[in-house]
């Protein structure tokens, strides 16, 4: 079995687990090494934090493929793509996004029913469950067994609709989605008002979740994934602008903050091919 095709084979047993598994969310071949380094089972990139290293707002699909490729050479963990809606309307050409993610080494990836359009944010439900359709059509074409998560972005855009989010989730189970989300429940009430109506693995992003929760408590909620979006990009850059301003006001009380060099170093270390 080629090494993908392992990955593949591991990630998809995580999902299969009684006690959910924590994802986190890498933004560079650095962080992912790191992340490896301190014992998580599996990664997953993140738009947003791709975007913040770029100095960018959006990020392209060339972009978000690069970085996959980086993440993916630089660790041996199954990695999940975050593919934001395919950078498409159309279903066919957004499910390319997939293929283009696993070329670039991930075992998963996820599809989203967000426009990217303020205006009008989410895909009329038929064509959110056509662009589904074709993206479950191209992960099952793939050489490896390629873990497709459908997400459904209501709660993320105002739109606190439970109703229009579960009948989403419920047509992309159908339509052959390995991996169930929603962003933007925060309570285990809304949690379990979800997962209750899923047979397939659901995936909770703590980004936008009740901090308070314990992962215990999420898997008694029926939750099988936790990731974490943009959130740990945004506490590395939250520490990096406070020892900024500590620095232009002329104090340096942020060096006692300083991640240990040979701890980091360690993570980059790499056993000698044989």
């Amino acid at each position: 079995m080629n090494p993908q095709a392992s990955k593949a084979t591991v990630f998809r047993a995580l999902h299969a687990r009684t006690r959910p598994f924590l994802i986190p969310n890498p933004w560079d071949r650095g962080s992912a090494m790191i992340l490896e380094s301190m014992g998580f089972e599996a990664l997953a990139t993140t738009s947003l934090g791709l975007a913040n290293v770029l100095g960018e707002r959006d990020v392209t699909l060339r972009q978000v493929i690069d970085n996959c490729r980086e993440i993916c050479e630089a660790t041996r963990l199954p990695v999940n793509a975050d593919l934001e809606n395919g950078f498409a309307d159309e279903p066919r050409e957004a499910a390319k996004a997939i293929r283009l993610a696993c070329e670039a080494g991930a075992v998963g990836g996820s599809i989203e029913d967000s426009t990217g359009d303020a205006a009008m944010p989410i895909y009329d439900f038929n064509l959110a469950v056509e662009r589904v359709q074709a993206a479950v059509e191209v992960a099952r074409s793939l050489p490896v067994s390629f873990m497709l998560t459908a997400r459904a972005e209501n709660f993320l855009h105002g739109r606190k609709d439970m109703d229009d989010t579960i009948r989403r989730l419920q047509a992309f189970e159908a339509a052959g989605a390995d991996v169930l989300y929603a962003p933007g429940l925060y309570s285990l009430t809304e949690i379990r008002a979800v997962t209750s109506t899923l047979k397939k693995p659901f995936n909770l992003v703590m980004g936008f979740a009740d901090p308070t929760l314990t992962l215990d408590q999420l898997g008694e909620a029926g939750v099988r994934r936790v990731s974490i979006g943009g959130g740990l990009n945004r506490v590395a850059l939250k520490a990096f602008m406070d020892a900024a301003k500590q620095m232009r006001d002329g104090n340096f009380g942020f060096i006692t903050s300083m991640a240990p060099m040979a701890e980091v170093r360690g993570a980059f270390q790499r056993p000698a091919k044989p």
